[in-house]
Order: C-alpha cells, then structure tokens, then sequence
C-alpha cells in the first residue's frame, strides 16, 4: 500500500491531503469547534463538494484536478472573508486559507506540466497542417 503512495506525484499527494485536511477542518469548524449557531449550523454543507473532488484527485485525473482548483478558491475566499473575525474562527480562518492555498498550488504545479505537453502537442499538430 505505501508503495503504491510513493509511486503518486507528491503534488498530487499534498493537494489530496489538503482537500482531506480542508473537509475536516470545514466539518469541525461548523459542527462543534466554533458553529455559527450552538449545536452546529447548515454551514456543515460547505464541506461536501470536497467529497467528490477528492476520489478523482487521489486517481490524478486531470479533469478533476481543473475544476478542484477552482473550487479550492471558494474556501481561500471564504478563508480570507472570515479571517476578519475573532477569537478562535480567526485561527480556523488562516487555516482554512493556508490549506487552501496550499492544496491549489499544488494543483497548479500538478497541471503545469500537462498543460505544457497539450500546447506542445497542439502545436506539432497545427505546424504538420500547414504545407510549407
């Protein structure tokens, strides 16, 4: 099993990792941590889009990983909004902002790549169109 762990991109593994880390930290937040009302608040649904990201990022499927890293800014966002506030939502919020962050990096740096080899592909192709 860890071998299998070793054999992933790293970036693919941290981006994983904080998605996990950002649906816990969501769940807690809301739920018993500090919930907006006492008891936990609806605010709790916030974390399940992480939920289907999550299954196509641990595959690496590049699809998954695009729109991941768009939803990963609502929660930087939502991060950046509430770090505003005080007490503890203040560190709950610079946390949710530095996983965030971080988990979209290394989205970024995991499709920097595969974007470079489809521009290039798509160039070789467009170059073998044009008789010269």
């Amino acid at each position: 099993m860890f071998k299998s762990w070793l054999s992933k991109n790293p970036y693919q593994l941290i981006a994983t990792a904080a998605f996990v880390d950002l649906f816990i930290l969501c769940v807690a937040w809301e739920w018993f941590i500090s919930p907006l009302r006492p008891g936990g608040s609806w605010l709790i649904l916030k974390a399940i889009p992480l939920l289907f990201a999550i299954p196509g990022l641990w595959k690496g499927n590049v699809y998954t990983m695009q729109w991941a890293s768009m939803l990963i800014l609502l929660y930087i966002t939502e991060g950046l909004v509430r770090i505003l506030e005080t007490g503890v939502n203040f560190w709950m919020a610079a946390l949710e902002t530095a996983i965030g962050t971080v988990g979209f990096v290394c989205l970024l740096m995991f499709l920097k790549p595969i974007k470079a080899r489809a521009k290039a592909a798509k160039k070789e192709r467009a170059a073998a169109e044009i008789p010269e």
